[in-house]
């Protein structure tokens, strides 16, 4: 079977459904092990009670993501993909291992050492973060629209399957002596076994699909050398791939042509990480849920957010639009005084719901603007792109973690 690309060149599509679906594990695998210690937020306001765990882990975990990708985008044409993203899965294989260590070697106990080890492991995540997240966008940038659509539809799934699963443990273990803290550690199990996975689908499987070694040898012959060690694991000799010198635009001039795109992925981020998971946490109020609310909040803001993600793919829903992309964007901050009132005078119902709209806008919004933004480029330009918008998207999330700290202020819990 064949179709033609972009440009109207013919391309064997052998493989085409196989790489779609390892984009998608590999796009779980990118944020499962930090969803899982979000996810586990309630066990960490059990240890650490007075230490903000939701606001102080997200805000320790976006600096480094942010620096790590300003560093790897600036540099993105001298780094090689494979090793990049091999590397930002050993970190995230590592990083979730040496959580359950933490917690078992302190007996679950909340000192602020253990506190301390929590707070750089998610550092440690963030560096991961920007290592897989920029690499594989980088990577697919150039490659079919549906794979990136596939890949941050499992960066969504990860978190709402790890809330749901969430709510299957907490009810398994809730009457259990020490419930809490068994959830937790089956939690963290379960993400460092599936980071341990991807490391060897990424490593030994992706890189030989036909689809995508067409596609890599296609990058390479426009003069891309992140490809390079890919295209080596794939069997494909660099004289093969037909590598040339071309004259690419640079960062400055890539970012000046798709500034409404990298403006609207900060927008749709510093927006919704303003909301979840901290005010969800800490601001919504008691209700007769209990302690099953701010796990259903989360679930469902994680759900809607996965269902944004597929929409997408129905052409009358896809928004490509450059103007209308940023005009639905700036219209989701009314948002903001939403929350504010619901949480202060509506019940848990119309919370429930403005939660699931946050979240499928967050999904169908980041989709449509990651699909239409990396076209019209060069394999190598099509790379620098995409890191120059997950840098956008991690400074959205950084902004937006930080701005969440303002809706605690005057009610006493500093």
């Amino acid at each position: 079977m064949t179709t033609a690309d972009e440009s109207g060149t013919p391309v064997r599509m052998e493989g085409r459904r196989t790489a779609v679906f390892v984009c998608w594990i590999l796009g779980f695998g990118s944020l499962v092990a930090w969803n899982s210690m979000l996810t586990i937020g309630d066990y960490y306001y059990e240890v650490f009670p007075k230490y903000h765990p939701s606001r102080v882990l997200t805000l320790m975990y976006q600096p480094f993501a942010v620096g790590t990708m300003t560093i790897l985008a600036y540099n993105e044409s001298r780094i090689d993909t494979r090793w990049r993203n091999i590397a930002g899965y050993c970190l995230f294989f590592m990083s979730s291992l040496l959580c359950i260590v933490i917690d078992v070697a302190t007996s679950g106990k909340g000192s602020i050492g253990a506190y301390i080890g929590i707070c750089a492991l998610a550092a440690a995540f963030g560096v991961a973060d920007a290592h897989v997240q920029g690499g594989m966008v980088g990577d697919l940038s150039f490659m079919l629209p549906e794979f990136m659509q596939s890949f941050f539809a499992g960066l969504a799934a990860s978190g709402a399957l790890t809330s749901g699963l969430r709510l299957i443990t907490k009810a398994a273990f809730d009457k259990s002596d020490n419930g809490l803290r068994k959830g937790a550690m089956l939690f963290l199990a379960i993400s460092t076994f599936y980071e341990f996975c991807c490391i060897f689908l990424y490593a030994f499987y992706f890189s030989k699909i036909p689809i995508v070694k067409y596609f890599r040898a296609k990058a390479g012959s426009e003069g891309s050398k992140t490809v390079t060690a890919d295209l080596t694991a794939a069997g494909i000799r660099q004289d093969e791939a037909d590598f040339k010198i071309e004259d690419r635009l640079s960062l400055k001039q890539l970012l000046r042509q798709n500034i409404d795109y990298a403006l609207d992925l900060y927008l749709i981020y510093v927006l919704t990480l303003s909301i979840f998971p901290g005010f969800l946490y800490e601001n919504t109020g008691t209700h007769s849920l209990g302690s099953w609310y701010s796990l259903v909040l989360i679930a469902m803001c994680n759900a809607m957010d996965l269902v944004g993600r597929y929409t997408p793919l129905i052409d009358f829903l896809r928004l490509e639009s450059r103007k209308g992309l940023m005009a639905a964007i700036l219209s989701r901050f009314l948002f903001i005084p939403m929350f504010y009132f619901t949480a202060k005078y509506a019940n848990q119902g119309w919370m429930i719901m403005l939660v699931s709209l946050l979240g499928f806008t967050n999904g169908h919004f980041t989709v449509c603007v990651m699909t239409a933004a990396p076209k019209g480029y060069k394999g190598p330009e099509q790379n620098a792109l995409g890191n120059l918008l997950v840098l956008f998207l991690l400074g959205g999330i950084f902004s937006g973690v930080s701005l969440d700290w303002l809706w605690i202020i005057g009610n006493g819990s500093f």
